[in-house]
């Protein structure tokens, strides 16, 4: 597999990790395979994972003491992988993603632009989606359009590139799930570009699926972010932060 060409600048990839120990192993493999560097966030894990990510070469490996959330390990990733790169891959450690898909990505973005790149996960109605993937996609792709956003048809996908540093300057708010969603109202506030392009999903089946999602929680959270965000977009208040939600 090769690397992305020089007329789109450096990329790396950024993995944000947190008891993801049975997927991330290959997950990292998968990455290798694209000859960028890999910067993997361990957001304070506490399975056997933790100490597989120390003898994992090839890997630049980030930690969190404690877990922040995924957006913290995001920040973190993309922040160190800034000082070598102007493009920042990421992709969640739980293997739904399928690494060779970076190229589709990257492949997106024309020459001379800097968008941020979304995977549009296409194999959604497979067996072993499930149901809040489906229903809270619908649910955060019309509320981020209403917070100013842009219209895309999925606004939760973990697998995206983002342009560096441009989205570091956005004062993204939000410090867990809620970041990927927040970066994108912002970016759009800002007038940087968001595009998407299309990449394939696999969900393992039953005990075999790792996910940290809470439903009520993050509804809680997920309607807080978004009313944080309408708020400061009718009061004219889009290029200030706010409280941290």
């Amino acid at each position: 597999m090769t690397q992305a060409p020089n007329r789109l600048g450096r990329f790396a990839v950024v993995i944000p990790v947190f008891n993801h120990g049975r997927t991330v192993r290959s997950v990292i493999q998968e990455v290798l395979a694209l000859h960028l560097p890999v910067f993997v966030v361990d957001d304070g894990s506490t399975d056997a994972g933790r100490r597989m990510l120390q003898n994992t070469p090839g890997i630049h490996l980030l930690r969190h003491t404690v877990n922040r959330g995924k957006g913290a390990a995001l920040l973190t990733g993309m922040q160190a992988a800034a000082t070598t790169a102007d493009w920042a891959i990421t992709l969640d450690a739980d293997g739904q993603h399928h690494a060779g898909d970076a190229l589709v990505l990257m492949g997106a973005i024309a020459p001379g632009t800097r968008p941020i790149v979304v995977g549009h996960r296409t194999d959604m109605r497979q067996a072993g989606t499930p149901w809040t993937s489906r229903s809270g996609r619908a649910f955060s792709n019309f509320w981020v359009r209403l917070s100013g956003g842009p219209s895309i048809r999925d606004s939760q996908s973990g697998f995206r590139i983002y342009p560096l540093p441009e989205v570091l300057h956005l004062d993204v708010q939000a410090r867990r799930y809620q970041f990927e969603v927040e970066v994108l109202v912002r970016a759009a506030w800002h007038r940087i570009p968001v595009i998407q392009a299309p990449v394939s999903v696999t969900y393992p089946i039953g005990s075999a699926r790792i996910s940290h999602f809470r439903p009520f929680v993050d509804f809680l959270r997920n309607s807080a972010t978004f009313t944080r965000l309408i708020i400061q977009r009718v009061l004219g208040l889009t290029g200030k932060g706010w409280r941290k939600f």
